[in-house]
């Protein structure tokens, strides 16, 4: 079987198959042999056209670049979006000859009846006219008025009418059918190009065997690593994109999960641990799980480290399940020393974002001594994907048809209710429930209440579900996704985005990454609005104030105006407010006017730098507490020891990793919120 190769491998290995076999025609009497389709396969971001001479024919691989491979697929794209509009415009077109159609027979009918009154009336003029002088009889010459004229007339402009209406039927049922001809070789054109774009799982086989037993290496633990179902084929984006997140759970197997060779022997196991990497196809979403035969998550100590965080209460009963979810959480570690591996709290958070982003989900499974189990359920493509287009207000937003678990009927007692819960009763289960327009903060509450119900929709990420309110479902619709870019990559919750048959561009979301992050306040503008009896508030009344009073304060100390501005959109992006200094006697102006929940300095600057900018605030009996994270060049040993001797809580060098920084931040806000 062939396999795919990591972008430095050499040009000569072969490459993955990735598309069907074609049959060559029958070669000609002639020197030149015909094209053997059968290698076309995909095989990397370069691209060279090998040609193999054989005795009997000449079998030709094409491995395109990645960058002219995506083209087509964007312009099919293209043209479907196109074809839907079309699709969109002749259906109005075929309405408008409906409505023709029915007001041509009503003007039929209309005219059928001033015809008989016109007859009417010539029958009462026959005695006026025996009374006139004239050449012929009325009974042997009809004397037409102008009145029925002009009804004559009229009965003609109605019979050209309708043999126009004939026509355009019939151009309109010729055009239907050459639109379902066309939709169908779009799609299988699509399809087609999509294929290309298939590579199979076990092409990345090296890159993860080199993972785990560099892990192994590193923590003198004995790993095998088994790979089931890696013929499968993946889309390239998908793969590429998360193949960062597949090395992170090897890790994670290898350090958290594998216990060393000695604790294995006297728990009566293997020495050499397992790794199994599972991967399925389900429909058009592929599942990938790692499973590790070790010792399982110590849910007690997550749980303690829960509590420590903040994150759950001391006496709070939480389920297994819940727990196993807590290590998700940005900055979460139980690792008891920082090392490569391990104890950074950066990582599993990422891996999530990753799942989220893409429209998929990821499930955790763990039994004590027995192993632990991570599923990430992906789409097996990112370029066209189904979703359910819903309504709420004016605005018009699409979820993945994934995540949709169940839509329902609900009566307004229910929903009145469940907005005074704050919890939607599913079967036996309570579930969050929210307005979807507070979520994507629109409009706080719901204005619509005509019906005698309304929709509720159930969606499903993982072990996580919401219920929804909404004004209307839409119905499911396949779509073709495109790239949100890397200004709005970022937003949470923010799936993708696509163009509607009307034009219009609709944004595709995950609800529940939106109720995780504004689900308390989202709860809390409703009810406020439902109790008020207020008229909801304007979208750019709705939510803002509350969220820029509530969002943490960030001060970031730094003599580069480049610096201090990207680092400030990169916070800004995340929800958080910045407070902008340019060196240490500027920050402690902007700290005596209001306390921030983190600082971020750099060394170098003019009239106070870091260092003793760091002891001023450590001088002060109010900001002693204030957590410091030290952003700087300066990487050198006896720099890091003098800022842990000035109280500095975290020392990062340049560059640094985004990620790192957001998750370090966001365990110190979650620090201070509990203190």
């Amino acid at each position: 079987m062939a396999e795919t190769t990591e972008p430095e491998a050499p040009l000569a290995e072969p490459a993955v198959q990735a598309a069907e076999p074609v049959p060559a025609a029958a070669a000609p009497a002639s020197d030149v042999a015909p094209f053997d389709w059968s290698r076309f396969a995909l095989g990397g971001a370069n691209a060279r056209v090998v040609v193999e001479k054989t005795q009997s024919a000449a079998q030709t691989a094409v491995r395109v670049r990645a960058p002219l491979l995506d083209r087509p697929v964007n312009q099919a794209g293209e043209v479907s979006i196109t074809r839907s509009r079309i699709e969109s415009e002749v259906g109005q077109i075929k309405n408008s000859l409906g409505d023709l159609t029915e007001n041509l027979e009503r003007l039929r009918q209309q005219l059928r009846d001033i015809e008989l009154q016109a007859e009417t009336q010539m029958s009462s003029r026959l005695e006026a006219a025996k009374a006139a002088s004239q050449s012929f009889d009325p009974l042997e010459f009809d004397r037409f008025t102008r009145f029925q004229e002009i009804t004559r007339m009229m009965a003609e402009s109605v019979n050209d009418v309708a043999t126009v209406q004939r026509t355009l039927q019939r151009s309109l049922d010729s055009t239907e059918d050459e639109l379902a001809t066309q939709a169908r070789l779009t799609r299988d054109l699509q399809d087609d190009l999509l294929r290309t774009r298939m590579v199979e799982f076990e092409g990345q086989s090296d890159r993860l065997y080199r993972v785990v037993r560099q892990a192994a290496k590193e923590t003198g633990k004995q790993v095998r690593l088994d790979i089931v179902g890696g013929s499968i084929e993946i889309d390239r984006g998908v793969l590429d994109r998360m193949i960062g997140a597949f090395e992170h759970l090897l890790r994670n197997c290898v350090t958290h999960g594998i216990e060393s060779p000695e604790a294995r022997a006297a728990a009566h196991k293997d020495a050499a641990g397992t790794v199994l990497v599972s991967v399925t196809q389900e429909g058009n979403e592929v599942g990938i799980e790692f499973r590790d035969d070790g010792r399982g998550l110590d849910l007690q100590r997550i749980r303690a480290k829960g509590v420590a965080m903040g994150l759950i209460g001391a006496d709070q009963d939480v389920g297994d399940a819940e727990l196993a979810n807590l290590i998700f959480t940005p900055g979460f570690s139980t690792a008891e020393t920082v090392t490569e591996l391990a104890g950074r709290g950066v990582g599993m958070d990422v891996v999530r974002s990753e799942v989220n982003a893409m429209g998929g989900r990821i499930e955790t499974a763990t039994a004590p001594g027995q192993g632990t189990s991570f599923k990430l359920v992906l789409p097996l493509t990112t370029a066209v994907t189904q979703v359910v287009m819903l309504r709420c207000g004016d605005a018009t937003v699409a979820v993945p048809s994934t995540l949709i678990e169940i839509v329902r009927r609900a009566s307004p007692e229910e929903i009145e209710q469940a907005y005074a819960s704050g919890a939607y009763v599913l079967g036996d289960r309570p579930l969050p429930f929210f307005w979807l327009g507070a979520l994507l903060q629109l409009s706080p509450a719901p204005t619509e209440n005509a019906g005698r119900t309304r929709p509720v929709v159930v969606v499903r990420s993982a072990q996580q579900r919401v219920a929804l309110h909404v004004d209307e479902v839409l119905g499911n619709q396949e779509v073709v996704v495109k790239n949100l870019g890397p200004q709005l990559s970022r937003l949470p919750g923010l799936a993708g985005m696509t163009l509607l048959a009307s034009g219009s561009v609709a944004l595709i979301y995950n609800p529940v990454a939106l109720a995780t992050l504004y689900g308390d306040t989202a709860r809390a503008a409703t009810l406020a609005t439902l109790q008020g009896g207020t008229a909801p508030a304007s979208p750019t009344e709705a939510t803002p104030e509350p969220q820029v009073a509530a969002a943490p304060l960030v001060l970031v100390v730094d003599d580069s105006l480049t610096v201090r501005r990207v680092t400030q959109r990169l916070l800004v992006r995340e929800g958080y407010r910045v407070a902008l200094a340019k060196d240490g006697i500027d920050a402690l102006e902007k700290l005596a006017e209001e306390r921030p929940q983190v600082v971020l300095s750099d060394i170098e600057m003019p009239r106070m730098d870091g260092f003793d900018t760091v002891r001023n605030i450590r001088g002060d009996a109010r900001l002693r507490d204030l957590p410091v994270i030290m952003i700087t060049s300066r990487i050198a040993q006896k720099h890091r020891d003098y800022a842990a001797e000035l109280g500095v809580d975290h020392y990062l060098g340049k560059p640094y990793s985004e990620d790192d920084l957001l998750a370090l931040i966001g365990r110190y806000v979650a620090t201070a919120a509990t203190a």
